[in-house]
């Protein structure tokens, strides 16, 4: 029986952690990067798990069994007049879609801002991203403005909701 565990992120995940963002950039065009665009290496993701963990911001990756299913980030703001606030990114695998991970990951997240002092959540979506855009509506974001032409992708613009939940 799988048994699937959301968790903080840990440096010995690493590998698996850029395997996971590598699969979900050749699986989705809903992501930020093309194919074999991030940065490749140890040492970037190294650097990325510490920057989360040294900043106060917050990364969670849900692990089934052996495999890393998916991530959700809450960077909080780093400056003063920003540090109630949080901006989250999301990823998962395409076979562990519709399952709640999305859900959980984002109660997840909630939890951890209102312990921590965030008081606003907030995040951009593909408009035509219609699944990920009812996810964080089911879950009270809320469309705060759009985009136009955020993102190129395929030679065409991209228009993005900006979404944010106040706590």
């Amino acid at each position: 029986m799988r048994t699937m565990v959301i968790r903080e992120i840990q440096l010995e995940d690493e590998n698996k952690f850029y395997t996971m963002q590598q699969q979900i950039d050749n699986e989705t065009k809903f992501m930020m990067y093309e194919p074999n665009e991030r940065p490749v290496g140890n040492d970037e993701f190294t650097g990325i798990i510490n920057y989360f963990k040294k900043s106060g911001s917050l990364m969670l990756v849900a692990v089934d069994d052996n495999e890393m299913a998916g991530v959700i980030a809450a960077e909080r703001g780093g400056q003063q007049r920003i540090k109630h606030t949080a901006y989250i990114s999301t990823g998962l695998l395409l076979k562990y879609r519709n399952q709640g991970i999305g859900s959980q990951f984002l109660k997840r997240v909630e939890e951890w801002a209102i312990t921590n002092g965030i008081t606003r959540l907030e995040l951009t979506v593909m408009c035509h991203n219609e699944a990920a855009y009812h996810l964080y509506q089911k879950c009270g974001f809320q469309v705060e403005g759009k985009r136009l032409h955020a993102m190129k992708v395929d030679n065409n613009y991209v228009d993005e909701y900006y979404m944010a939940k106040l706590l």
